[in-house]
């Protein structure tokens, strides 16, 4: 929790954008993991030269998903403790999960990802 000027808040969720790049399958692994899609991500960042489009970030993360997100779509994600804040998440060894499927983005009023159709 973090303090504010009258009270308790919750701490900030820090989200991020990322595309699907692939799975990752492992048939071993902790108990409370079984049963969950793992998919592997690459961090957009709007690009300061050009804010109308995207750059891609140079690490790759791998997200628990549970909302059926699929190759090349455009996510949001968390990671941290803000992931374990997610949705079922509270009590499993997750350090990223996907939070959102992207359906358009604008940056200085210009849309620079529309959803596909």
């Amino acid at each position: 929790m973090v303090r504010s000027g009258d009270g308790f808040c919750p701490a900030p969720i820090t989200m991020f954008l990322a595309r699907v790049i692939g799975q990752v399958v492992a048939t071993k692994k902790d108990e409370a993991m079984k049963g969950r899609k793992l998919l592997l991500l690459r961090p957009l960042l709007v690009d300061e030269a050009s804010p109308g489009q995207f750059r891609p970030g140079a690490n790759t993360i791998v997200a628990v998903d549970t909302l059926g997100a699929g190759l090349d779509e455009l996510v949001l994600f968390c990671q941290g403790s803000s992931a374990r804040q997610a949705a079922g998440m509270k009590t499993l060894p997750v350090d990223a999960v996907v939070t959102g499927i992207v359906d358009t983005v604008d940056v200085l009023n210009q849309k620079i990802y529309p959803a596909k159709k």
